[in-house]
């Protein structure tokens, strides 16, 4: 079959435009039957987003390229998006209840997966113009969604403050993209590696501004301003969204920036990364021991977690990329399991998010209390959870990178993490209960539970997930 028009291959690209076409006619469903085809069309998304990561299995082999190089599918990217889809999925299948109690709106899903096209193309950008494309789908999307639950002034003051920051950023981002047209003449990263390699002034610039526009999308510090106040506003399944998908692509193109368009300076790019790792961490592991509520908890957590994610990006080395996929995979799974418990807290109806709340609730409601245990055991990296393994890989490629006191650094703010970790667990196991939840939603309770195995039992099968990595790594370089 011919998938080529004007002289480009759209095979490459082919699940992207399934994906967007499929979101297409479900607005088109939706604005026809009204609100009540909510749970249809939500549905029917789900689908669509499970096909269009099937459709990305069943490209042909090897690295395929479209529109001059711009655009590129490889195991790198592969990798990604399917992750990123199954981010989507998930989060869609936890917001079912949300979209029949609460918000009531069709509208919610298409946003969900035209943001999961911004995604897709944000993955396999292979040049600046291809990475502003896919970075703004993405995000106008989400400060849509940040925003869905209308008649909540914190939800409106989230997409707000997120669609304000969110602009700052971007300008700060185009800003060092146009830097660093200027200075080397070409877009693409195959190009710009290749003038790339003195480092003059002005590409140091263009630099620092374009890791500062992608450092806000992966919410790293000091651009992490936006995170506790968006996540605590914004609706929880929407939080849960925030800190799945779009994390995974952001650190993509992060790192493939990073990796395939200034290989010549690399020295220069490491001190920014190493320097955003380190302050990440610090706050994401200081900052949450104050905090009473789980969602404000769960944003300074994030923060941190991807300060330990860019320490494998710090590395510069194929080994730390590899440890970059890996850490982004488990979180993803750790990141929905934990959310897919705060969704499930419930009290007559209504939803709890203070740490109080969960006091005793070993006592009413023991499998749930142990499935958060595990899953805040592995997000404090305690072996042999999941959470160990992603962290201990991203040390590993630090230190043989010579990166000791990064490592150190990490290492200890691991163990400061760990407090406030054990201190929910301690609520949950020691406190009094303050009465019993409600019973958890199938989905829920579905999502929690093959988020809870695949994070207990990783130790025992890690070799398709560092396999894939691997390959994923081994494409970039």
């Amino acid at each position: 079959m011919n998938f080529d028009v004007a002289g480009y291959s759209l095979l490459p690209i082919l699940p992207e435009i399934v994906l967007a076409v499929g979101a297409m006619l479900l607005l088109l469903i939706g604005a026809y039957r009204g609100q009540q085809t909510v749970p249809v069309v939500t549905a029917l998304a789900v689908v669509l987003l499970i096909a269009t990561g099937v459709l990305e299995v069943l490209l042909p082999a090897g690295k395929l390229t479209t529109f001059g190089g711009s655009f590129i599918v490889d195991d790198y990217a592969r990798f990604l998006k399917i992750l990123a889809l199954i981010g989507s999925a998930t989060t869609l299948v936890l917001s079912r209840r949300y979209l029949a109690d609460q918000a009531k709106i069709f509208e919610y899903a298409i946003l969900v997966s035209l943001s999961s096209v911004g995604m897709m193309v944000l993955i396999s950008a292979g040049d600046l113009i291809m990475l502003y494309l896919g970075l703004e789908l993405m995000s106008l999307a989400l400060y849509v969604v940040a925003a869905s639950h209308r008649d909540n002034a914190k939800s409106t003051e989230a997409g707000l403050k997120y669609f304000v920051l969110g602009a700052l950023s971007s300008g700060m981002l185009l800003y060092g993209a146009s830097l660093i047209y200027g200075f080397t003449g070409t877009v693409t990263f195959t190009g710009i590696a290749a003038a790339a390699k003195t480092g003059s002034l002005g590409i140091l610039f263009g630099i620092v501004f374009l890791l500062a526009g992608l450092c806000f999308k992966v919410s790293a510090v000091p651009f992490h301003m936006w995170t506790p106040d968006v996540y605590e506003g914004a609706p929880t399944p929407v939080t849960a969204f925030f800190a799945s998908a779009p994390k995974v692509a952001a650190l993509a193109v992060f790192t493939r920036v990073a990796l395939t368009a200034f290989p010549g300076v690399t020295h220069e790019w490491q001190q920014i990364v190493a320097f955003v790792s380190i302050a990440s961490m610090a706050l994401g592991s200081f900052a949450a021991i104050g905090q009473k509520n789980i969602k404000r908890l769960m944003a300074y957590s994030s923060i941190g977690h991807m300060g330990f994610a860019l320490v494998g990006l710090a590395a510069g080395t194929q080994q730390g990329a590899q440890g970059v996929l890996v850490y982004i995979a488990i979180y993803v799974v750790m990141t929905l399991g934990t959310f897919s418990v705060i969704l499930a807290m419930r009290r007559n109806g209504q939803a709890v998010e203070q740490i109080s709340d969960f006091a005793g609730l070993s006592r009413t409601n023991p499998k749930l209390a142990f499935l958060f245990a595990m899953l805040l055991f592995s997000l404090a990296g305690v072996p042999p959870l999941a959470g160990f393994f992603a962290k201990y890989y991203v040390f590993v490629a630090a230190i043989q990178s010579g990166l000791f006191a990064l490592s150190v650094i990490g290492v200890l703010t691991s163990v400061v993490g760990a407090f406030y970790y054990l201190s929910i667990v301690k609520v949950m196991y020691f406190d009094e209960p303050v009465g019993a939840v409600d019973p958890i939603g199938g989905e829920v309770g579905a999502v929690l539970a093959v988020a809870g195995v695949l994070n207990i039992l990783y130790a025992v099968v890690p070799a398709p997930l560092v396999n894939a990595a691997t390959a994923a790594a081994k494409s970039l370089f």
